[in-house]
């Protein structure tokens, strides 16, 4: 019972966490990026554009984002790259493309957009690709020297 309400971080929770933060965000934004993809590979281009670079480009950046990018996020490769343009993506869709929409409308965007922040700021953490390629490469640095 004194553990639920300890302040002290335990590193191997944190990292399960951020595991299941990884594949849980990507796994539903998934449901998000394949229709765009499927639109994108069945030559219909149209989709808003909220940033006024044509409708196509702006779908092709929102599949790229939703899709290749959550592929990325789930697996743990690049991830704090991989959320930079989910962070953009998100905050195009909440403050413009949603700009007038009421916050009830547009809190799950909102969600996502804090989500991707806390793994820019966190990293994949230990149960990622990240962390095996990290591990390796380190290993092979140990080895050379």
């Amino acid at each position: 019972m004194k553990s639920l309400f300890a302040t002290s971080i335990n590193p191997s929770k944190v990292h399960l966490a951020l595991l299941l933060l990884r594949v849980v965000v990507a796994c539903t934004m998934l449901f998000h990026g394949i229709p765009k993809l499927e639109k994108l590979l069945s030559g219909d281009f149209t989709f808003g554009d909220p940033i006024g670079i044509g409708s196509g480009p702006s779908l092709v950046l929102a599949a790229f984002a939703e899709f290749a990018c959550s592929l990325l996020i789930f697996i743990g490769l690049g991830t704090r790259l991989a959320t930079i343009p989910l962070i953009i993506t998100m905050l195009v869709a909440a403050f413009i493309a949603h700009a007038d929409d009421p916050i009830t409308e547009k809190d799950l965007i909102l969600l996502y957009l804090i989500v991707y922040s806390v793994l820019l700021l966190l990293g994949s953490g230990k149960y990622s690709v990240d962390h095996m390629l990290r591990k390796h490469s380190t290993v092979k640095a140990t080895a050379s020297v």
